[in-house]
């Protein structure tokens, strides 16, 4: 059984179907676009990709909405160092 988390990261790839995920009382849902896992940086780089972002909310499940907000800043503030992103390069 898939938890919450790992469904949500399951949507990317059923964008051209419908799917009925029940949920329950206490079930949250991840929605989020492109632009994280698009993040450039790292030791070498590279975007941030789908897998270490599942990977990232997994990892925090048990935190509350607060704390994982202030996680994924943190995490993509580091990750980005100072790097400038392609957004702002073609924003400005």
């Amino acid at each position: 059984m898939l938890n919450t988390v790992q469904k949500a990261c399951c949507l990317k790839e059923l964008h051209e179907k419908i799917y009925s995920i029940p949920l329950k009382k206490g079930d949250e849902i991840y929605i989020f676009t492109d632009g994280y896992a698009d993040q450039f940086g790292g030791p070498k780089g590279k975007k941030f990709k789908y897998s270490q972002l599942k990977s990232l909310l997994i990892s925090m499940f048990d935190k509350t909405m607060e704390e994982q907000k202030s996680i994924i800043e943190k995490v993509l503030e580091v990750w980005q160092g100072d790097l400038e992103q392609e957004w702002l390069k073609e924003n400005h």
